[in-house]
């Protein structure tokens, strides 16, 4: 008995020493450390140690102390959550990104009316007047307006060694057209016989264009490749924004192009915003022979020559000349200023979105208040004829353009 009442103040003593030792480690690591400063933060019963908070996020904003000091600060609000990342897809192996573009196409089609006999333009005509008709189905009209504007001209002419009248002719019709030129208006001159050249590009230097044409003296060549020289003109002439015409004097003969008549009717359909006015030469040598030329020219071939240069011009809304008479030449091209400067241009949206590549026929008509055919007057209030010169259609746009 003795001994274990002397054995137990002896473990009591151990227990006592252990926790003595353990228990200043443990506060150690509960301590504030020291600050930059060099100060600790101590505590007192006044200013206790803050609770830590299970989230451990900082104090809500506030004054000093609560939201009832001197400098109140509202408590700021919880920020709401991130949105979703935006789930990312990755294309196949080789395929890169790629936009859609959506085309809306228009149509523009320039419409002159002229007087037929005194070949005037008609002005003061209004948008209800107009209707245009797009393979037989009535089109919505979606802008219309009169312009009168300068021109961007090509003045391709034929200058080869076939027949002298055709050279006299086309002498007169080149002189003619460079006197009804304005300052502001753009003109190339271009020349043709077995190879396309090109005298002068497009300028507006009248007397560049003098000079051009006053250089046609000695033709070298008899060939005439009249398709390849306006499938070549017509292919620089798309790389052009705007409208563009061509003034084409030619006897409408070809000998050895290499582009055949069908490739230029299709080249004609598929260049858009061009009209083409044909002049044809050697008629005033020719007085009551049955056709435009002499010689190893007979009348069968001039006349295919001659329905070739009505196609071009009625392809594309302008018109075509043959003229007997040298005196005409000026009366033509005053009558073809004031068909280019003049004109009605009307814009409407297909009916027919399909991007098919088709051509697609246009019509278009004059009508008064209540849809009839337009019947105008004269100041003698004569019934007056007029012609409607517009475009006879358009190659619509493919897919893959």
């Amino acid at each position: 008995m003795k001994e274990s009442h002397l054995r137990l103040p002896a473990m009591t003593a151990v227990a006592l020493l252990l926790f003595q030792t353990i228990l200043p480690a443990r506060l150690s690591w509960g301590q504030q450390q020291p600050s930059s400063s060099g100060q600790q933060n101590q505590t007192s019963p006044q200013n206790p140690p803050p609770q830590q908070q299970p989230d451990q996020t900082a104090p809500e904003a506030g004054g000093p102390g609560n939201d009832n000091g001197p400098i109140a600060i509202p408590k700021k609000a919880a920020p709401p959550p991130p949105p979703p990342p935006e789930p990312t897809v990755k294309n196949p192996p080789g395929l890169n990104n790629y936009s859609l573009r959506v085309d809306v196409p228009v149509v523009n089609v320039d419409v002159g009316v002229i007087a037929e006999k005194t070949h005037q333009f008609i002005p003061n005509l209004q948008q209800t007047n107009f209707r245009v008709f797009e393979d037989g189905a009535q089109q919505e009209i979606v802008s219309f307006r009169q312009v009168k504007a300068p021109i961007t001209a090509v003045l391709l002419v034929e200058f080869a060694a076939n027949s002298y009248s055709f050279i006299f002719d086309m002498w007169n019709a080149a002189f003619a057209f460079m006197q009804q030129l304005r300052p502001d208006d753009y003109i190339a001159v271009v020349t043709y016989d077995m190879h396309t050249t090109i005298l002068t590009d497009f300028t507006q230097n009248k007397m560049m264009i003098q000079d051009a044409v006053r250089s046609l003296q000695m033709p070298t060549w008899h060939e005439t490749n009249e398709f390849d020289a306006i499938y070549e003109t017509l292919d620089r002439l798309s790389r052009i924004d705007g409208r563009k015409y061509v003034i084409l004097i030619s006897s409408g003969l070809d000998t050895f192009s290499k582009i055949t008549l069908d490739k230029t009717l299709q080249k004609i359909k598929e260049t858009p915003n061009v009209t083409i006015f044909s002049v044809a030469t050697g008629g005033a040598g020719v007085m009551g022979g049955g056709g435009f030329a002499s010689g190893r020219m007979n009348s069968i071939t001039m006349l295919q020559a001659e329905n070739e240069l009505q196609t071009f011009a009625r392809m594309t809304g302008g018109m075509y000349f043959a003229p007997r008479f040298d005196a005409e030449m000026p009366d033509i091209f005053t009558e073809i200023n004031e068909s280019i400067r003049n004109q009605y241009q009307i814009t409407y949206k297909p009916s027919n979105a399909k991007m098919d590549g088709s051509y697609r026929h246009i019509r278009v008509e004059l009508v008064d208040e209540e849809g009839h055919p337009l019947r105008m007057q004269d100041e003698k209030h004569k019934q007056l004829k007029y012609d409607i010169i517009a475009r006879d259609g358009y190659k619509a746009k493919q897919q893959v353009e």
